[in-house]
């Protein structure tokens, strides 16, 4: 069967958003500005570490590799940083779930733990004045509510 003639279901919708936060279908990268905002408001951290993607009634499964968001600004905040993320939403930074991944980019914990996202290179930028190196030579996130060492991949 040709890509062109694919069947899709909800449990494989052909849809796949990548490492560094690009969305593709059957292999194919979804380009249009609209469609990708679209689907990065609709996407939701389903059960048992999957990803559903939401419009409107309609849902489908999504293949989601590495973190399902991206941290795209920081913002400064009584009480410590903000992240603002690809799905036009806000948390405050977990400190304790910052850490490093096998490409040297910052990842926290969001969605009350539930999902993972990346810093884009502007807002790690923007945390810098919550980071601080250690006597040893660790970098730690210095909040109000204490300093929390950001893991690096060799650690676990």
């Amino acid at each position: 069967m040709s890509k062109a003639s694919r069947w899709h279901t909800r449990e494989d919708s052909g849809l796949r958003l990548d490492r560094q936060g690009r969305w593709w279908h059957d292999d194919e990268p979804v380009e249009h500005p609209r469609v990708i905002e679209t689907f990065n408001r609709g996407l939701e951290p389903a059960e048992g570490g999957r990803y559903v993607l939401r419009v409107g009634n309609d849902w489908c499964f999504v293949q989601v590799e590495g973190a399902a968001y991206r941290v795209v600004s920081v913002d400064d905040a009584p009480g410590g940083p903000w992240v603002r993320l690809s799905d036009r939403t806000a948390e405050v930074l977990d400190g304790a779930s910052l850490s490093v991944d096998e490409d040297g980019a910052l990842t926290c914990g969001v969605k009350a733990g539930r999902a993972r996202a990346r810093f884009s290179r502007d807002a790690q930028y923007q945390l810098a004045p919550w980071l601080e190196e250690g006597d040893d030579g660790r970098i730690s996130l210095r909040l109000p509510s204490g300093r929390f060492p950001v893991r690096t991949p060799h650690q676990s």
